[in-house]
């Protein structure tokens, strides 16, 4: 369990905690302003809530793509949102190398989901002694992330979580399997689901990922009744011109209807 941050612990209030924050972290201005108004949502729906911002993107389609505004100025930020704030943080990082850099500034390293089978940086994540949270990859089946959830343990870390963003659904599209919520929560982790990426559309002509963000309050209700004991989301006040995965993102002014909504469901189950 996350237990070495102790709100989130999914048993704890009986709600389910949330995972969110934009896709890239674009400023510091932006990154506080976007801590601030989920927090306040938060807060009042009594969500125990972690902020998420990637300091580099580093799977991007296109060679132009934005990746980032630097590692250390980024990760600077994400400690500033932390120390502002009082609330944990998680970050994506991608390599074994970077993993103790990570460290330093997060709370929860992320393995993102194209590595979610890479064992030196599952190793490099476990043995910082931080919370990992593990994507389950677009290409695996829910019973395969016990290899994974496994890879960490034997490293001597207990404090993981699973989060599934969707599976290859033919070459451009995700489809989310709710049976695999269940299924990975028998190995006795928190389970995610990530209802804005597992409505990616990848792999345009174009070369930038599309979305379906009309579905995200379907998968998350989806999610919630299905028994996920935290939702992942990237938002933004402008989802148009977010500089990563602005086809998918949640428009920041609809999060406390969602969240509202979901809340009704985890109370009602």
């Amino acid at each position: 369990m996350l237990n070495n941050i102790p709100h989130l612990n999914h048993t704890d209030k009986g709600n389910f905690f949330l995972l969110a924050g934009p896709c890239a972290i674009e400023s510091e201005d932006m990154a506080l302003k976007i801590a601030e108004r989920i927090i306040t949502i938060t807060d009042k729906l009594e969500i125990p809530y972690v902020f998420k911002g990637s300091y580099r993107k580093a799977n991007r389609s296109r060679l132009d793509s934005f990746t980032g505004i630097g590692d250390e100025k980024a990760l600077k930020i994400l400690r500033k949102v932390s120390e502002t704030f009082n609330v944990p943080t998680i970050t994506d990082f991608h390599s074994a190398e970077e993993a103790a850099m990570a460290a330093e500034y997060v709370d929860v390293l992320q393995i993102p989901a194209f590595l979610c089978r890479q064992t030196d940086i599952l190793v490099a994540a476990a043995n910082t002694g931080k919370a990992v949270n593990i994507k389950k990859g677009q290409f695996l089946s829910p019973e395969a992330m016990t290899f994974a959830v496994n890879k960490v343990r034997e490293s001597g870390n207990p404090h993981i979580a699973i989060t599934d963003r969707g599976t290859m659904f033919g070459y451009q599209d995700m489809i989310v399997d709710m049976r695999g919520i269940p299924t990975m929560k028998a190995f006795d982790v928190p389970v995610v689901l990530d209802i804005t990426h597992s409505l990616q559309q990848p792999n345009q002509s174009s070369g930038v990922t599309g979305g379906k963000p009309e579905l995200i309050e379907t998968i998350g209700k989806a999610g919630i009744a299905a028994g996920a004991d935290g939702v992942f989301l990237e938002t933004h006040h402008d989802p148009s011109v977010a500089k990563s995965d602005g086809a998918n993102m949640l428009k920041l002014d609809y999060l406390e209807a969602l969240l509202t909504k979901l809340v009704r469901i985890r109370k009602a189950l």
